[in-house]
């Protein structure tokens, strides 16, 4: 059993709890109906942060009623059987939700952002934030009006933790991506750098992600079948 597992999670591990893909092959993700540019950039927000503010509001009520389902959980347990023998995960999530967390996750980094949580503008506090958001609302902490935005990493910004999830690359004897697209960087990357320390790589997705052919191993399936199969296995083993 590996002793230090690196997990990259993306949207695919979302989709049966019922929260959108972003991009899919089939063109039916989020972003085949909605411009990103008009709605996932910090010019899109100051052009018209109601309308932006109104999009995520929509997407934020859609996860409060969504629930982990069998992948997240088996996440979970794997976290913790591997502390129990000396073990570490490092789970690492595009996502926006917080359905690791609700599973039993501990320590999850949200390379792009919460979406549960705001970020304020003027004195980067990032308050809880579970309801609708509006251009009114002001920041708990610094008292400002009309500077709290979804804390939520867009297009054209950096990506969060590349510190942390680096350091963690170089230290993992196994690097999995489970419902990943392969197509947005630098998570993308991931694979390639993982293989670039020798670390085993595999793929757990529903169908062949962009980068497939950098993965020593792939299983493809749906996520709740998939990645309870492989948590099972890699623990008896």
């Amino acid at each position: 059993m590996s002793k230090h597992v690196f997990i990259l999670t993306g949207a695919g591990i979302s989709a049966e709890s019922g929260l959108g893909t972003f991009r899919d092959k089939h063109g039916e993700g989020i972003w085949a109906r909605f411009d990103p540019m008009e709605l996932a950039t910090p010019q899109a927000f100051a052009r018209d942060p109601k309308r932006v503010l109104a999009f995520y509001d929509a997407r934020r009520r859609n996860l409060l009623e969504a629930k982990p389902n069998a992948a997240h959980v088996a996440l979970a347990r794997l976290e913790r059987e591997l502390a129990g023998r000396g073990g570490e995960l490092t789970l690492v999530t595009q996502n926006i939700d917080d359905l690791h967390e609700r599973a039993g996750s501990k320590r999850v980094l949200h390379m792009h952002g919460e979406l549960l949580k705001a970020r304020c503008q003027n004195c980067d506090a990032v308050p809880v934030w579970p309801g609708d958001l509006t251009v009114e609302d002001a920041c708990p902490a610094c008292e400002s009006a009309g500077a709290l935005r979804p804390d939520v990493v867009w297009f054209g910004e950096m990506p969060l933790h590349l510190d942390d999830i680096d350091r963690a690359l170089r230290d993992a004897d196994l690097f999995v991506a489970i419902g990943t697209s392969g197509a947005v960087y630098p998570a993308a990357g991931f694979v390639a750098e993982a293989r670039a320390y020798g670390v085993p790589t595999c793929e757990i997705n529903l169908e062949a992600a962009d980068n497939a052919y950098c993965f020593d191993e792939a299983r493809y399936g749906p996520a709740s079948e998939t990645v309870p199969a492989w948590v099972e296995e890699k623990l008896a083993s």
